[in-house]
């Protein structure tokens, strides 16, 4: 197993110039407390988010918010010199930058170079996916430094449900499919519009394709390091079966695994081709709206889905939105659901103003891209499961308490669960022979 190694902390810097707006942004939180509302104040206008006749007259709480992988994040409050009832008062502060933590700085600092072109772009009163309202963006490309500033979305308040974290949905929700539904149904929509042209004219300059950031990512290990990855991925399920179905435990079927694999990256040119090669499966989207980044409301008996953390958006492949959508659900939505939300998202899409595409289509494209992906990236997390729970082979099964009280544990098991069930059920082989 590959232990990670200690990172050096990254190299400080206190304000940096926006490459958007020309402005001077804060780099960190104390740097923002120490421009205050003035700062703040002339940020908002320039963005067009604050009337030029009003004013932040002052910051009422800035406070420091733990989670998310990249960026330090920030509660927001303050007080406007002409209240507005539309005008909110509690903001989120998203930096790219986290000079504390170099796993959090880098190199997920520059995920928010996408993300700050998208917030200038749903501030169009007809953007047809909900998100927190932007109040500011920019961001200086030469170092990776930015900072979004958005409405605080109020989980568990009024008519927005409470928030949700992913690989739970067994412990917090009584019926997970509305939820799904209402995420395919939003990333559908977002996806018409865009092929629709409905947009903006410029989302070709703003959000340029690129095939290697938009599918599947690249297979980096030569052939003896992926026989070894292989191999430690065999010995940990063996090795925990509790953890697993038993046709993932399988000695044919991780037999077959390892020869696929194995094809997959002998063949990684022609699937990349065969995933970027459609038009109608490309279109700018989100790429991780896993459930903790939705936010939920009723509008009468519809449920609806809004997402937020818009970091590395940008045009991807209908398999990268769909993967980064549903790998952290319920197993129900994958082993009973996952052909009807596929029917869903070809319908919405359709109706959104984008190409015919068939859910056959779709679904091949989908486990091909789960296919190249996974030998990619998921056929590592028995090393990161093994890392941040040295104890895994003792929990009891998936739902051990102790595994569930450690997120980078429980979502990597669970995804790899996934993970392996596709690949046994839905025979990526015979989808990667069909292709060669």
């Amino acid at each position: 197993m590959t232990i990670p190694q200690p990172v050096p902390e990254p190299v400080r810097l206190d304000r940096t110039m926006g490459d958007e707006t020309g402005m001077i942004i804060p780099a960190h939180g104390e740097a923002l407390r120490e421009e205050g509302a003035p700062w703040l104040t002339a940020a908002f206008r320039r963005f067009g988010s604050l009337a030029p006749d009003n004013a932040v007259a002052r910051i009422v709480r800035l406070e420091r918010c733990p989670g998310g992988s990249t960026g330090a994040k920030f509660f927001l409050d303050v007080a406007y010199e002409k209240p507005q009832p539309a005008l909110p008062t509690a903001l989120f502060v998203k930096f790219s930058r986290d000079f504390a933590d170099f796993r959090r700085d880098h190199p997920g600092r520059y995920e928010m170079a996408a993300e700050v072109a998208f917030m200038a772009l749903a501030r169009d009163p007809g953007f047809p996916v909900a998100v927190a309202r932007p109040f500011f963006a920019d961001y200086e490309m030469e170092t990776g430094t930015g900072l979004v500033i958005t409405e605080r979305i109020a989980f568990g308040e009024g008519v927005i449900e409470a928030h949700r974290a992913k690989c739970l949905d067994f412990l917090t929700m009584d019926d997970p499919i509305p939820y799904y539904r209402a995420t395919v149904t939003a990333l559908a929509r977002l996806a018409g519009a865009h092929k629709s042209g409905r947009l903006s004219p410029d989302i070709e300059v703003l959000f340029p394709w690129d095939p290697v950031a938009g599918s599947a990512d690249p297979i980096r290990h030569d052939r003896p390091a992926l026989e070894a990855e292989l191999d430690h991925c065999r010995q940990f399920v063996l090795r925990c079966p509790q953890h697993f179905p038993a046709e993932v435990r399988s000695g044919a079927f991780l037999d077959r695994m390892r020869s696929e694999a194995l094809s997959i990256r002998e063949h990684e040119a022609v699937l990349q081709r065969f995933l970027t090669g459609d038009p109608a499966m490309i279109a700018l989207n989100h790429w991780n709206a896993h459930i903790d980044n939705c936010f939920f409301w009723h509008e009468g008996s519809v449920l609806r889905c809004g997402l937020i953390d818009w970091g590395r958006g940008g045009q991807i492949t209908f398999g990268a939105t769909l993967w980064g959508a549903l790998s952290a659900a319920h197993h129900d939505i994958w082993d009973v659901h996952l052909d009807a939300l596929l029917a869903l998202f070809v319908e919405e899409y359709r109706r959104a103003g984008g190409p015919a595409i068939t859910t056959e289509a779709l679904e091949n494209h989908l486990m091909v891209h789960i296919a190249t992906m996974g030998v990619a990236r998921v056929l590592a997390f028995p090393e990161i499961i093994e890392f941040r729970l040295p104890g895994i082979g003792e929990a009891s099964g998936p739902h051990d308490p102790a595994i569930l009280a450690i997120d980078p544990a429980r979502n990597c098991l669970h995804v790899l669960t996934v993970f392996l069930k596709l690949w046994e059920r839905r025979d990526f082989g015979r989808r990667i022979r069909a292709l060669l």
